[in-house]
């Protein structure tokens, strides 16, 4: 049974070109996950459709209201479902976490907006909180795309060649090494020769070394977290993006 997603945001329309490009959008036309986006305010219930109000306790900006989000997630989900809340105070999202989401069958997937949501949903109506990084969104409809493309990687068959999941930058906690296609030469620059060596396990302790180099110099924190890990857990493979 293939993964569904649903997505609850104010701003549905900013997910139409997302769902139906690339190769999200292939993964989908082919059935091999299902995305639905939701218009929050669908499920209020005044006649001005009011999905939020000012916080109490004084403050700028607007929070989500309780009555709607509760409303649409009690309708939406399934036994099994996890809900996930989008927002800059939740766990990162790394690797590990899209694939982990990626086994799932149905995810709930809520879009903060303004200056968050009512303390309530997070309490009764969510299961996980994420985030994609120390930095504030406009809303949280960028953020949910992003979740969805992360782990949309992770579905057998949505990838062109599955082999480059277990090589890509962060995956094996190195950063990618330097791509080249053709031509060999191009204004005065050329391809490394050991690329056109045909030698392959030159050619990847080639790129091995670039991307302890490339890493050393862009994200030193990863290779200390590397140091640190168990020998087993340790994986150096070539990453090809």
């Amino acid at each position: 049974m293939p993964l569904h997603i649903d997505i609850l945001t104010l701003f549905p329309r900013m997910l139409d070109g997302f769902l139906a490009e690339s190769i999200l959008g292939k993964g989908v036309e082919s059935g091999l996950l299902s995305v639905k986006v939701h218009n929050l305010r669908d499920w209020t219930t005044d006649k001005h459709k009011t999905a939020d109000d000012r916080p109490f306790g004084g403050g700028a900006g607007m929070v989500l209201k309780p009555e709607p989000v509760f409303a649409a997630i009690e309708q939406l989900q399934k036994p099994g479902c996890r809900r996930i809340y989008l927002t800059p105070d939740g766990v990162p999202l790394s690797p590990g976490l899209a694939e982990e989401l990626s086994h799932q069958q149905h995810l709930i997937l809520l879009s903060g907006h303004y200056e968050g949501i009512d303390q309530r949903i997070r309490d009764q109506v969510i299961d996980q909180e994420i985030s994609i990084g120390d930095y504030v969104l406009t809303n949280g409809t960028l953020a949910a795309a992003v979740v969805i493309d992360a782990l949309a990687r992770f579905i057998p068959g949505v990838l062109g060649e599955e082999k480059s999941l277990t090589s890509e930058s962060f995956t094996s906690k190195l950063l990618d090494f330097p791509q080249y296609t053709r031509p060999a030469e191009f204004r005065g620059m050329s391809v490394p020769e050991v690329l056109l060596s045909g030698h392959h396990g030159e050619i990847e302790k080639w790129r091995l070394a670039r991307r302890i180099e490339k890493t050393r110099q862009v994200r030193p924190d990863l290779l200390e977290k590397n140091q640190h890990e168990p020998d087993h857990q340790r994986n150096h493979r070539p990453s090809a993006q």
